[in-house]
C-alpha cells in the first residue's frame, strides 16, 4: 500500500511540475508577444515618406542595447543606415501599395559623396518604375541637394535657399599650443605626403598636403557638378555660375534666395509646407484622419517588409557583405568601428561558410592601427588563397589602413569620389620633460640597461629609442608596400612612386592601379557573383555579429523596464544629452591618445572633407 502511494505521490508530483512548466511558457510567451511590436498595415496606394536623420553612414555606432537604450530616452545619435534606404526603396519599385516617394532632407545632415552617390542611385531605380520621387526642404545643403536633384519634383520653401559652396578642408594645428605648454611631440612617418602627424610638427599646411588636397577635392567637386546638374539637365557651366555669382544674384533679387533658386531651374517650384501636402495629396489621396496624404513611415514600412523576408526559405547561393566601417582598432570593438579581432573573425566565418560563395569587403575607413589592420588582411588574403573570390567595394574613404586590408582582393572597386590611398605609417610619442619644468619638478634616476628609461614620457625620448621606433616605422612601411605590390602585381618600387603616403581620388587611383573598376556597390556584388560562377539567382546577405535569442530578450525586457520605470525622466535624459554633445571631443581626445601610444604603429589618413 506504501509503495502505491508513492507512486500516486511521484505522478502527481509530476504532473504538478508539468502544469507549472506550462503555465510559466505561457506567461513568458504572452510577455515576448506583448512587447513584440505588431506589423504595421499598408495602406494602398500611399506614399513611402522617408526623413533621413543625421548623418547616412554604412554602419550605425556603437552597441546595438546602449542605441536601443539611447532611443528610448530620446537621445540616440542621429544616424540613419544607408542599407534602409536601398532596401525600401528597392521593395517600393514593385511594391502596389507604394504609389510614389515623398522626401524629407531637413534633417539629414550630411554623408560622404559615395554615400549620397548609393542612395541617389536607389531613387533613380525607383523612378525607372513610372512612379514619382517628391522632395519639399525648408533649405537645401549641398549635400541635400545633391540627394533631391534625383527627385522628379523639387520644391523649395518660399523663405529657403539653395546653399552650394563646394568642398574644403581645413584644420587646426597645434605646434605654438604645445610650445608654449612645454609638450614634445616625437614623431616618426614614413611617405613626404604623411600628414596626420603636420598638426603637432607645422603652423600651417605643407606644400605637399596643399598640393594633394586640392587635387581629391577638385575631384570631388567636379563629380558632384557633373551628378546634380545631369540629374536636373543641366549643365556644369549652368551650376558653376549659379555657385560662382550666388551673392550678385541674391542682391539683386533684394535678398530672395528661393527667387534665385527656381530663376537657376535648381527647384520645380517654391511651395509652402501646405502647399506641397496639397500637391502629394493630389497624387495618392487624403489619410483616414483627412488632415495629410496617405503616408508610410520608412520604418514601418521596413518591418513589413523584413518581416515578409523571414517568412521565405531560401535556398540561393550566397554573396556574403563584410562591412568595415570606421576606425580601425585593436581587438574587439563594437558596430561604427573596425576591430581587429572582430572584423577578422567576420571574413574568416564567411570563408568557412559552404553556403557563402564569395565575399564583398564594404571599407569606408581611415585605417588606424596596423597590428589590426594586419590581422584583417590576413583573413582577406586567406579567404582569397581558399579559392572563394574576394572583391573589395570602397566607399567614402578607405585610405592607409582602409586600403591595407583592401590590397589583397581578387579586385577592388572605387567610386570616382573615393577618397582612398594614403600608403604609409607614422607614430608620435609626446615628452612632457619641458612641461614639468616649468613647474619645478625633475625627473633622474637608474637603470640597467641602455633602454631603461629612454621612454619615459617625463624625460627626452632617448636616441636609442628614437632608432628602434624609426627602424620599425620604416620596416612597417616596407611591408604596407609588399602587400599592396603582392595584391596589385606590381613591383615594390611602383607602387613606392605613387605611395608616400599620398591621397588620391578613386578616378586617379584607377588611373594608377590602386584600384581596378569604378562603380557602384551593385557592380561590386555582381562582379563577385560572376567570379563564383553564380547564375543571376543568388542572394546577397550582410554578415554581421549575431545578437543571441537571450541578448535580444534581455534588449526587449530592458528598453521596456527603462521605458516603464523611468519614464520621461528629465535628469536622466538631460545627462545623456550631454554625453551626446561631448561624445565627438571625446572621440578626438581619445583618438589622439591611441596614436600617442609606444606600443602602436599607425596607418591613418587625417583626410576628412567639409
Amino acid at each position: 500500500m506504501g509503495k502505491f502511494f508513492a507512486t500516486l505521490w511521484r505522478g502527481l508530483d509530476g504532473l504538478r511540475k508539468f502544469l507549472h512548466l506550462l503555465l510559466l511558457l505561457l506567461l513568458f510567451g504572452f510577455f515576448v508577444g506583448a512587447l513584440r511590436p505588431s506589423i504595421p498595415h499598408i495602406a494602398k496606394d500611399s506614399a513611402l515618406t522617408i526623413r533621413p536623420e543625421g548623418a547616412i553612414v554604412e554602419q550605425l555606432s556603437g552597441d546595438p542595447l546602449q542605441r536601443a537604450l539611447d532611443q528610448v530616452q530620446g537621445v540616440a545619435q542621429a544616424e540613419t543606415l544607408l542599407w534602409d534606404l536601398k532596401d525600401a526603396l528597392k521593395a517600393a519599385k514593385d511594391d502596389a501599395r507604394i504609389a510614389h516617394v515623398v522626401l524629407d532632407l531637413d534633417y539629414l545632415l550630411g554623408g560622404g559623396q559615395p554615400t549620397l552617390t548609393e542612395f541617389a542611385a536607389s531613387l533613380d531605380d525607383f523612378r525607372s518604375s513610372g512612379k514619382k520621387v517628391l522632395v519639399r526642404g525648408t533649405a537645401f545643403t549641398q549635400e541635400q541637394y545633391f540627394v533631391a536633384a534625383h527627385a522628379d519634383e523639387v520644391y523649395l520653401d518660399p523663405m529657403g535657399f539653395v546653399f552650394i559652396d563646394g568642398y574644403e578642408r581645413y584644420r587646426q594645428f597645434y605646434t605654438g599650443l604645445l610650445e608654449k605648454a612645454g609638450v614634445k611631440m616625437n614623431v616618426f612617418r614614413v611617405g613626404a605626403y604623411k600628414s596626420a602627424v603636420e598638426v603637432c610638427t607645422r603652423q600651417d599646411m605643407s606644400p605637399e598636403d596643399r598640393a594633394e588636397s586640392l587635387g581629391y577635392l577638385n575631384a570631388l567637386w567636379n563629380n558632384y557638378r557633373g551628378d546634380v546638374a545631369k540629374a536636373r539637365g543641366l549643365t556644369e557651366a549652368d551650376l558653376s555660375k549659379y555657385v560662382a555669382n550666388v551673392t550678385e544674384a541674391v542682391q539683386a533679387a533684394r535678398g530672395d534666395t528661393a527667387k534665385v533658386a527656381l530663376d537657376a531651374k535648381l527647384v520645380t517650384g517654391l511651395k509652402t509646407n501646405l502647399e506641397f501636402e496639397d500637391r502629394v495629396v493630389e497624387l495618392v489621396g487624403e489619410n483616414d484622419a483627412g488632415d495629410s496624404f496617405k503616408s508610410t513611415e520608412l520604418t514601418d514600412y521596413l518591418r513589413v517588409v523584413r518581416a515578409s523576408q523571414e517568412l521565405k526559405v531560401d535556398g540561393r547561393p550566397k554573396v556574403g557583405v563584410v562591412v568595415a566601417s570606421g576606425e580601425i582598432l585593436d581587438g574587439e570593438q563594437p558596430p561604427g568601428t573596425v576591430g581587429g579581432e572582430s572584423t577578422a573573425r567576420l571574413i574568416r566565418g564567411a570563408r568557412l561558410d559552404d553556403e557563402i560563395k564569395a565575399i564583398v569587403l564594404r571599407v569606408d575607413s581611415p585605417g588606424g592601427s596596423v597590428l589590426a589592420s594586419e590581422l584583417i588582411y590576413r583573413e582577406v588574403k586567406a579567404a582569397k588563397d581558399a579559392g572563394k573570390p574576394v572583391v573589395v567595394s570602397m566607399g567614402d574613404l578607405a585610405a592607409s589602413g582602409g586600403y591595407y586590408i583592401a590590397a589583397p582582393a581578387d579586385e577592388i572597386w572605387a567610386y570616382p569620389a573615393t577618397i582612398t590611398g594614403s600608403i604609409g605609417i607614422f607614430a608620435t610619442i609626446p615628452t612632457f620633460n619641458q612641461t614639468l619644468d616649468k613647474i619645478g619638478v625633475t625627473t633622474d634616476g637608474v637603470g640597467t640597461t641602455p633602454l631603461s628609461g629612454q621612454f619615459r614620457v617625463d624625460r627626452p625620448l632617448g636616441a636609442d629609442a628614437e632608432k628602434l621606433i624609426q627602424a620599425t616605422i620604416e620596416r612597417g612601411y616596407e611591408d604596407f608596400l609588399a602587400r599592396v605590390a603582392a595584391g596589385r602585381g606590381k613591383t615594390r618600387d611602383a607602387i613606392d612612386t605613387v605611395a608616400q603616403g599620398r591621397v588620391w581620388s578613386g578616378t586617379d587611383a584607377k588611373r594608377l592601379g590602386l584600384v581596378d573598376q569604378l562603380g557602384s556597390f551593385e557592380d561590386a556584388i555582381k562582379s563577385a557573383a560572376k567570379r563564383a560562377s553564380l547564375a543571376d539567382d543568388y542572394e546577397t546577405i550582410f554578415i554581421q555579429p549575431e545578437l543571441s535569442w537571450a541578448e535580444q530578450l534581455a534588449m526587449q525586457v530592458q528598453v521596456w523596464g527603462v521605458k516603464t520605470f523611468l519614464g520621461e525622466n528629465k535628469h536622466y535624459a538631460a545627462l545623456a544629452a550631454l554625453r551626446q554633445e561631448l561624445q565627438p571631443l571625446e572621440r578626438e581626445m581619445a583618438r589622439w591618445a591611441r596614436l600617442s601610444s609606444r606600443d602602436n604603429r599607425y596607418a591613418y589618413c587625417f583626410c576628412s572633407v567639409d
